[in-house]
C-alpha cells in the first residue's frame, strides 16, 4: 500500500509537496487497514481512500498527474527513452530560475510487508541522484544509491547483477527502470509494484478506459463484477452484450489495455478507439421486454460510469491504487459516494487497493458523525498561492472537531483553499457581454 508521496518542482508545486495515506488520530473507525510488517512489531495503519478538494486551476490535478508522471518514469525510462533525448519532465514554469533546478520525486510504500523507499531527482538532461531502500527490521538497508558521476553503491545482495546493469544504464534512464529489465530480484518487486499502481482515470483517458471496460466484460472471470457495478448504478440496465468485433479493433482494444496498464508506450499517442465500434449493447428493463441501446444512445453519467468501473474493478482486484481526477464529473452524488464505499469497505476491498481523486463535490465533505463518506484526516485542500504554485495541505492539520460542518465552513473559506472570485470583475464581464451582444 502507498504510505506517502513528495515532490518539488513539478508542474504547479514550486516548493515539496507531501502528501500521506498514514492514518491519523483522527481517522473513522473502521476506516484504517492495519498493514502488519513481515517481522512482526504493531502494524502501521493505512488509509485506503484519499481526496483532493479545492478552486479550480489550484493544484488538484497536478498532483494526481505529478504521482502518474513518476510512474512512466519508472516504466519508460530504460525501455523506450532516447539516448539524446534528455528527461522529459514539467517544471514550475512560472519562476525561471524555479524551472531551470532538478525535479523530485520520493514516494513511501509496503511492498510484501516490508516498507520501501525509493527517490529520484534529475534536470531536463540526467539523473542527478536515485536511491532505494528497504527497512526489513526498521532499519534503512540500502538497495541502492546513485549520485551523478559517481560509481552506484549497491546494497549487499545481488551485487555481481547490480554491476553489469550498472553498465548499461544510461545518464537519463532509472536505473530502476534498467535494473527491472534485467530481471533484478530486489528490484523487479519494486518496479512491478509501479506497473500495478497509479493508473490515472482522467478525461484524455476515457476512451482507453472504456476498452478496459470491455476487455473486462468479454472474460467470464470479470464480467460479473463489471455487470453488478452497472446494475448497482440505477441505470436501467440489466445487462451488457457484446457484438463479434472486428480484428483490427479487438487489436486496438487491447493496445490500449497494455498502455494503461503502462506495459506499452504511447509512442503514436493512444489507439483511437469509438466506444460506440466496441460491440457494447446494452439492454434497459421496460414494461415487458428488456429493449436494446446502441451507446451513442446513452447519457454521458452513463458513459462515465463504463470508463469507471473496469479501472475500479481493477484495482479492487489486485489491491493497486487508482487516481481519478474529477471523480464526480457527470454522477450523481449519491453514487460517488457508493463508489469511494467499495474502496472504504474491508469486504469489498480486502486486498487493500486505495483511491486517491479530486472532487468539487461538498456533500463528500458531509460534518455528519453517522453515514460520513470520507474522515476528517482523508481530506486533503490544494490552494494556489500569489505566485502562481500550488500548496496541499490536509484538514486534519486543521484540527477540525469530530461534530465539525467540514462542508459548510470549507464553502465559507474557514480551511483557505477557496476562489478569490471578484464581483467587480464578473459585472465589468457582464457589461462587456451585454456590449458586444447590442453591438
Amino acid at each position: 500500500m502507498l504510505l506517502a508521496f513528495r515532490a518539488e518542482n513539478v508542474r504547479s508545486f514550486r516548493d515539496e509537496l507531501e502528501f500521506s495515506m498514514g492514518a491519523t488520530a483522527l481517522a473513522e473507525d473502521g476506516v484504517p487497514r492495519d498493514v502488519p510488517w513481515r517481522q512482526g512489531g504493531h502494524p502501521v495503519r493505512v488509509l485506503p481512500v484519499a481526496g483532493l478538494f479545492g478552486p479550480n486551476g489550484s493544484g488538484k490535478t497536478n498532483m494526481l498527474k505529478a504521482l502518474s508522471e513518476f510512474r512512466q518514469h519508472v516504466l519508460l525510462s530504460f525501455r523506450s527513452g532516447d539516448p539524446s533525448g534528455g528527461m522529459p519532465r514539467h517544471p514550475f514554469r512560472l519562476d525561471g530560475t524555479i524551472a531551470a533546478r532538478p525535479t523530485r520525486f520520493e514516494i513511501d510504500l509496503i511492498l510484501d510487508g516490508v516498507r520501501h523507499e525509493y527517490g529520484a531527482v534529475f534536470d531536463d538532461s540526467v539523473v542527478q541522484r536515485e536511491w532505494a531502500y528497504r527497512y526489513p527490521r526498521g532499519r534503512a538497508a540500502l538497495l541502492f544509491l546513485r549520485e551523478k558521476g559517481k560509481t552506484i553503491e549497491l546494497g549487499a545482495s545481488n551485487r555481481a547483477i547490480g554491476r553489469s546493469l550498472e553498465k548499461i544504464t544510461r545518464p537519463n534512464s532509472l536505473f530502476l527502470s534498467a535494473a527491472a529489465a534485467g530481471g533484478h530480484p530486489d528490484l523487479l518487486p519494486l518496479f512491478q509494484w509501479f506497473e500495478r499502481n497509479l493508473l490515472l482515470a482522467e478525461a484524455s483517458s476515457r476512451e482507453v478506459r472504456w476498452a478496459l471496460t470491455t476487455h473486462l466484460l468479454r472474460h467470464d472471470d470479470t464480467r460479473e463484477r463489471i455487470l453488478a457495478l452497472i446494475r448497482a448504478a440505477d441505470l436501467g440496465i440489466s445487462d451488457v452484450r457484446i457484438r463479434p468485433l472486428d480484428p483490427q479493433v479487438v487489436d486496438r482494444v487491447r493496445r490500449a489495455v497494455k498502455i494503461l496498464a503502462g506495459r506499452e508506450e504511447e509512442t503514436e499517442g493512444a489507439p483511437e478507439i469509438d466506444l460506440t465500434e466496441m460491440g457494447l449493447v446494452l439492454s434497459h428493463r421496460g414494461a415487458g421486454d428488456d429493449v436494446d441501446f446502441e451507446v451513442e444512445e446513452e447519457s454521458l453519467g452513463t458513459l462515465v460510469w463504463l470508463g469507471l468501473i473496469g479501472p475500479t474493478v481493477n484495482a479492487l482486484e489486485r489491491g493497486s491504487v487508482l487516481l481519478a481526477d474529477e471523480l464526480e464529473a457527470s454522477l450523481h452524488p449519491t453514487l460517488v459516494a457508493h463508489l469511494i464505499g467499495l474502496f472504504q469497505d474491508p469486504e469489498s476491498n480486502p486486498r487493500g487497493a486505495q483511491l486517491i481523486f479530486s472532487s468539487h463535490d461538498v456533500t463528500l465533505l458531509s460534518g455528519a458523525t453517522s453515514g460520513r463518506v470520507l474522515g476528517r484526516d482523508q481530506i486533503w485542500f490544494t490552494e494556489k498561492l500569489a505566485d502562481g504554485s500550488t500548496r496541499l495541505y490536509p484538514l486534519s492539520d486543521l484540527s477540525p472537531r469530530k461534530e465539525e460542518a467540514v462542508d459548510r465552513r470549507y464553502l465559507d473559506g474557514r480551511y483557505g483553499a477557496a476562489p478569490i472570485v471578484s464581483h467587480q470583475e464578473f459585472t465589468e464581464a457582464a457589461r462587456l457581454i451585454t456590449t458586444s451582444r447590442r453591438g
